[in-house]
């Protein structure tokens, strides 16, 4: 199964695709800042404190979609035993992590304007925060368990229990009274944010998701290697 990744074919392939992410990633950015900045209004309620959206919403989306990927491959290794999937999600899980802590963060610098407090341990946030504290056992688990297989029996059973919580920070805001406001953007239905936020919003998030897909690469590149070493060392 490992030889497919020992290819150097696929080191190829992973440098191609982060070189190119490389050299339209900034221009990118600099393009969604000066729409999110700039560009878009002010909200007619919250100012310019409604600009601090354009990181937070994509930082919890990501944070959100990253673990419920690590969930459904952990339960896909579990079943059927594919040898790379934990690498894939060994690789993500520092991404939501990093992504889930900005938006508690950016969330607690918006709600200072918006609510008048930093910080309230409503169901919303308490709920991020405990997604954030299952990426931290996620990630502990692999460091200090040296046992691969044991290590990743038990990550799938941390992943599965924590995406117990996906659903709930979903529909906090509708299940209890939070301070957060009802979702703007909606697959099914109509989105009540206006164009002019919301193209920059989903630019923002496009952006974001190729600085992940550029961390995730050079992440998963990592593992690889460190497997390889592994099992060099385990022949001579």
């Amino acid at each position: 199964m490992f030889s497919l990744f020992y290819n150097s074919n696929i080191f190829i392939w992973i440098e191609r695709i982060i070189k190119f992410i490389n050299s339209i990633f900034f221009i990118f950015l600099l393009i969604g800042l000066s729409f999110a900045l700039i560009f878009s209004p002010p909200d007619y309620l919250q100012g310019d404190s409604v600009r601090i959206m354009y990181v937070h919403v994509p930082a919890a989306w990501i944070g959100l979609s990253s673990f419920s990927l690590i969930a459904l491959l952990s339960i896909l290794h579990f079943i059927f035993k594919i040898k790379n999937l934990p690498l894939i999600t060994k690789s993500v899980a520092p991404i939501g992590l990093m992504f889930t802590c900005i938006a508690i963060v950016t969330g607690s610098i918006w709600g200072q304007p918006t609510w008048g407090t930093f910080w309230a341990w409503d169901a919303r946030i308490t709920s991020m925060v405990i997604l954030a504290l299952f990426y931290f056992i996620l990630m502990l688990t692999h460091k200090f368990i040296s046992d691969e297989n044991k290590a990743n029996k038990i990550a799938c059973v941390v992943a599965v229990l924590g995406s117990i919580n996906i659903p709930i920070i979903k529909y906090s805001v509708e299940w209890w009274s939070t301070l957060h406001q009802p979702a703007s953007i909606k697959i099914t239905g109509t989105s009540t944010i206006h164009p002019s936020m919301l193209m920059p919003l989903l630019f923002m998030f496009f952006v974001l998701i190729l600085y992940c897909a550029l961390i995730f690469l050079m992440k998963y590149k990592t593992e690889i290697i460190r497997i390889k070493k592994k099992n060099l060392k385990r022949y001579d």
